[in-house]
Order: C-alpha cells, then structure tokens, then sequence
C-alpha cells in the first residue's frame, strides 16, 4: 500500500458537548479534537450507506471539498477497507468546482476527490457527479440546469456535507446568495479568493468565478451536515448558530432546515456563549481551570482588575453559586490571582536552586538544569515567529537548545527567489572558479523552465529543492542569532508534505518514524511544539499529529519519565488567556532581538507567499500578539511587560 494512501487510524469520538447555548438556532456537537468530530461524521454517513444498502435503495450523498472534510474522507476509507463498508449503493454530487477549470490540474476538485475518495473506495465512477469547469461560457447555464436535473432524477439528496468559509459561504454560495438560488455561476468573494490563493500560489491565480450548487439545492437535501474545524472559523461559527437568519451570511440559512446539524471541534465553537460563558447555559462543576475561566472573564467583563472584583460583580453576572462556594470575592479573587501571577516565569527551562531569590516559586523540572531542549517547528520560521523570545532565553540561560524543522517549506518561496539564488550560484561558481558551466546551465534550465510556468503549475523537483536549500539557509542564520549551533539544527522534510502542492499526503509511517529518530537522538527534558490549529493550510495539524504520535511509540523510554511538553502559538492565532499554563514575558530589547531573528527569513519578509487571511506580515503579527497577550495580564492587575509569549502544557500519551 502507498503511503499516500495510507487508511486512517480508527478514532473513537468521545462525547460531545450537547447542551445548546440559549441563542443556537441549529443543533451543535462539540468534539475534544478535530479527528473526533469527523470520524462523528464518518460514523454518520456510514451508517445512512449501510442502512440504504440493507434495504437495496440508493444512497446520494451530497459531498465537499477543502480541507475540513479530508479527516471524514480518510474515515469512510478506513471503513471501506478495515470493515467492508461498500459504496457500490452510493452516488455522489459535488457542491462545486472552480471555472474555468481542467479535472486533471491540481486546483481541480475533480483531482481531489479522486485523490481522497473516489480512487479509493468502491463506488462506481459513473455514479460521482461534479460540476464541469471545462464548459464554456455559452453552456454554463444549460450545464447547471442539467446538473439540478440530475439531482432530482436521482431522487434527491440523502446527506448533504458542508463546509462553511470565512464568509460564511456554503459550496461557494458568497454573501448575498438567497434562500432561493439553484446550481449557477458564482464570482467569488476577495476573501474566498484570498483564502484559496495558497492552492494557486497566489491569489492573482485564484479564478475569479465558481460554478456552485445554490442555497436551495442543498436545503433540499434531506439532511444536512455542516463541519466546522480551527480558531479560524469560531467567529462564521457564532454568527451560524447565534445570529439571526441573513443572505450577508450564507451558511445561516440553514436554520430552516429542519434536519441540519452542525459538528464542531472545540477551537472551532470557541466564541459560542456555552463556550465562553457555560455558567450562564448550565450547572457547571467549579473545578480550578473552570473556576479560572469565569474570574478571568469577570475581569473583562466588568473591566475591573481581578483583585478589586466584589461580591456583587459576581451576583450581577450569575456567578452568584461560584462566589457563595468560595466563601468571599476577597478570597476567590486572591487564590485566581496568584494562579495568574505564577503562570509567568522567566526562566522557561526551570530556575536552578542557586539563581532563586527569595519568594521564588519552585516550578515542576527545576530540578534539572540545564536541560535538553527539543522545539518542533513546522515551517522553517513557524519557531521564530511563535516562541522565538523563549528560544533565546533558553540558549541564554545555558540550556542545551535543538529545534527540529519538521518540513522544508519548500512551496512557499517566490519563484524569483529562486532565480536570484540560482543567479548568484552561476556568478559565485565563476567567481571562485569553482564548475561554472554546470552552474549556468542550471540557472539557464531554471530560468527557462519559471518563464515557461503556467500560473499555479507545481514546480519541478530541482526547482522544489532550491526552493527547500533557500528555506534551509535562513532557518540556520536565525538559528545562529538565537545562539543555537547548527549541530542541534535538524530538518526532517517529512514525506507528508513534500508534494510539491499545498494539498498533502496523509501522515505515513515514514513522518512518524523520523519523528521517533530524532527524539531519541536528543532524549529532550522539554518538548515545545506547534499548537496553533488555526493553520488554514494544515500543515500545524499534521506536524502536531505525527509528534503525539511518535511519543505514543517511545512510552516507555526512561528520558520520557522527565519530560515536559508545551504547545506554542502565535502565527495564527493566540492561547485565550485562561488557558495559559506559562508565560514568558519579553523585554522591549528581548523583542527587538526576536524581530531581527524572523527578519532572517528574507523569502517570507515583506509579503509571504501564503499569507492566510491575516494581511499582516508574520512580525506584525507576532509582535502585535505578544504586546496583546502582555496587556491582556496587565488588565488583570498583574506585572506590566513588553511582550508576552504564552504555552499550554499537554500530559504526554494524553
């Protein structure tokens, strides 16, 4: 079996959160992690198959694409193979495809669902059904009658399954598509374009227009299943199930569905008031974190720093039962402050016993110092940009600091990068008298070969390669600012992802294999990784899943026993400032140093290639976090710093 192909891991979805917020107009499943949500989903779609087949009936299920639901594809393949789920029952209809548009490119949704459905399973071809980007301008209409034909010819839709974007578009149904609208052509949104533009390299490539099934077609299936994953779609999230029915939000006309269900991992149902306040929803159990959660929004709230809030605060926003426990608002206010306040430590490897001053909180792992540091990074940059302070405290400090770069970023450089660089190779070789000839014929080959690239055309592997050497050289000039020697510099290049596109493989055998290697070639006290989900691309994701997975492998190694794992954030999103577990708090010199660090990715300064919605640059971004994060504690009442970089831990083999 290919590792491209390799079937998922049975995932056992664990309860979700069911009680709905008193403002939800459709009914919600909250999921722990994102894999459990769409194995729910999988589960559901299986079981309609089975159950149609049972009774020799065809099943129509109406399908999406992108990268949410990718988990439930590598779920229904997992069925299929691991237990005899058949589609031979099953016909399909996709939701949309971009125009113009070949099935054979590598943008094309044709190409991805071959790739992660339809070459996969047992359905028959003559049954899967997608809108046609090769017809011309003249049949566009009469192809989209056609198409709602064939919908009702095959009796309609069992099982619709959606995504929502930013916008708050279904199938590609943008802001101001009515309750009524059918199979059409769409001109797409600059924010679905812009969200789109990393699998066109570049949003000047995106096509400006979408064929896409209309709102009615798909409330006229006969259940609908709408899957949101990330931090990044929390806020369309709130608006879908919170907000009042408006075309300006697609997605929200299907609260007069009356079979629709939308299924949520918890980063993505976030911002939901049974989220961000479940006191006001339900009996909660007061336990610490909770506790911690609604005295820290008390504090927002009421603008009021924690230790100044008062019993009637607490009375006046329904948090009567947890002050009435806790005895006073003097003594609840004390006992969060100090949680909050001991979150913050300068020293993020541990504080050895002769450096403690007097009122030093003994931390757990003080005891070994210096430690061996182990940070994962996704992208050559992603450790920079989101603990980049941190690493130069931990190589200041004395700790002995390796960071891993889990792929080559190879796909994220701008093709006149590479010419430059393959320029000054032909000029240095001549220079230095070194094969020149080989050089210019490179360079020449090179040259040729990115004038002749059609726009969103994958690179040639030589060109990937100077690409990744490009990505490679910065990574390690960065390394060398933090005072980490290039010795303890490790790149990866997991096969996942060196597809030369955006979209990836599955994680293999071979990504968590050279995950185990270089964990127990450092045998690290402390283990920092990407915890920032909000990855549009997904790349975050897979590189968390082969790293929990690979430490699933080494449980019983002895150096595990002492070790400490910490997520990051900051490229994308940021920790909530309840749910911080340490935070590192940087001086404005501390800051200028981090900066200069990220500067030292000069492919990725100025503008990134694949920016995702946030129009800032990865500095910006970070800084402005930082400095958020900073002044997010100070309203709290707590010390008042520059810039804070923030961590969550997570028990290991949780």
């Amino acid at each position: 079996m290919s590792e491209a192909h390799a079937p998922a891991h049975p995932v056992r979805a664990q309860s979700p959160v069911e009680e709905a917020g008193p403002d939800e107009k459709i009914p919600a499943c909250i999921f722990a992690q994102p894999l459990e949500a769409a194995a729910a989903v999988a589960a559901e779609i299986a079981a309609l198959v089975r159950q149609k087949a049972k009774r020799g009936e065809r099943c129509v299920l109406g399908l999406a694409t992108g990268s949410t639901p990718v988990g439930v594809y590598d779920q229904l393949v997992r069925l299929h193979r691991e237990e005899g789920l058949s589609f031979e029952n099953v016909e399909t209809f996709n939701l949309d495809e971009y125009w113009p548009m070949q099935p054979d490119d590598v943008q094309s949704y044709h190409r991805f669902m071959r790739e992660h459905l339809f070459d996969r399973i047992d359905i028959d071809p003559a049954r899967v059904h997608l809108p046609d980007g090769t017809v011309s301008a003249d049949e566009v209409a009469a192809h989209c009658a056609a198409y709602e034909e064939m919908i009702e010819r095959a009796g309609g839709i069992d099982l619709q399954l959606l995504g929502v974007g930013r916008t708050g578009h279904i199938g590609f149904n943008e802001p101001g598509s009515r309750a009524d609208s059918r199979t059409r052509l769409m001109l797409l949104d600059r924010i679905t374009r812009q969200d789109a533009s990393s699998d066109f390299f570049g949003e000047e490539n995106v096509p400006r227009r979408a064929i896409t099934m209309g709102v009615a077609t798909i409330l006229g299936a006969r259940r609908v299943i709408l899957l949101a994953i990330g931090e990044g779609k929390s806020a369309v999230v709130r608006g879908l199930l919170e907000g009042p029915p408006t075309s300006a939000l697609p997605a929200t006309h299907l609260q007069s569905h009356p079979r629709a269900l939308v299924m949520l991992d918890e980063a993505a149902a976030a911002d939901l008031k049974r989220q961000q306040c479940p006191w006001l929803v339900r009996r909660v159990n007061w336990d610490a974190a909770m506790t911690r959660k609604a005295v820290c929004w008390l504090s927002r709230t009421a603008k009021k720093a924690i230790t100044k809030l008062t019993n009637e605060d607490y009375n006046q926003h329904h948090l009567h039962d947890l002050v009435a426990a806790a005895g006073s608002a003097y003594d609840l206010n004390i006992r969060v402050y100090r949680q909050m306040r001991d979150t913050i430590t300068g020293w993020p490897g541990g504080k050895p016993a002769a450096r403690r001053l007097p009122g030093d909180t003994a931390r757990p792992g003080d005891d070994i110092f210096p430690k061996r540091v182990l940070v994962f990074s996704p992208h050559p940059d992603d450790d920079v940009i989101s603990m980049g302070g941190t690493l130069l405290r931990l190589a200041d400090q004395g700790h002995e600091v390796h960071v891993a770069y889990q792929t080559s970023g190879s796909i994220a450089v701008f093709d006149a990068d590479a010419r430059r660089f393959a320029d000054f190779a032909a000029d240095f070789a001549a220079e230095f008298g070194l094969d020149s000839a080989a050089a210019e014929r490179f360079e020449s080959r090179l040259a040729g070969e990115l004038h002749s690239k059609r726009a969103g055309q994958i690179d040639s592997p030589e060109a990937l390669r100077l690409k990744a050497l490009i990505r490679r050289s910065e990574a390690k000039a960065a390394c060398r600012l933090c005072g980490i020697p290039e010795s303890q510099v490790h790149f990866q290049c997991l096969p996942f992802y060196e597809t030369g596109a955006v979209r990836k493989r599955p994680l293999g055998e071979a990504d968590i294999a050279l995950t185990i290697d270089v964990l127990q070639k450092v045998k690290p006290h402390q283990i920092y990784a990407a915890g920032d989900l909000s990855d549009p691309h997904g790349t975050h994701r897979v590189c968390l899943s082969a790293l929990l997975r690979a430490l699933e492998r080494v449980t019983g190694e002895e150096w595990l026993r002492s070790c400490q794992l910490w997520l990051y954030r900051g490229a994308w999103a940021e920790w909530p400032i309840e749910q911080i577990e340490m935070a590192v708090p940087l001086s404005p010199d501390e800051v200028a140093r981090k900066r200069e660090a990220i500067f030292r990715h000069q492919s990725q300064k100025d503008r990134a290639l694949f920016p995702g919605g946030d129009t800032r640059e990865f500095w910006q971004r970070a800084e402005q976090r930082n400095q958020a994060t900073a002044e997010a504690y100070d309203r709290l009442g707590l010390p008042e710093y520059q810039a804070i970089e923030a961590f969550v831990s997570r028990q290991i083999g949780a």
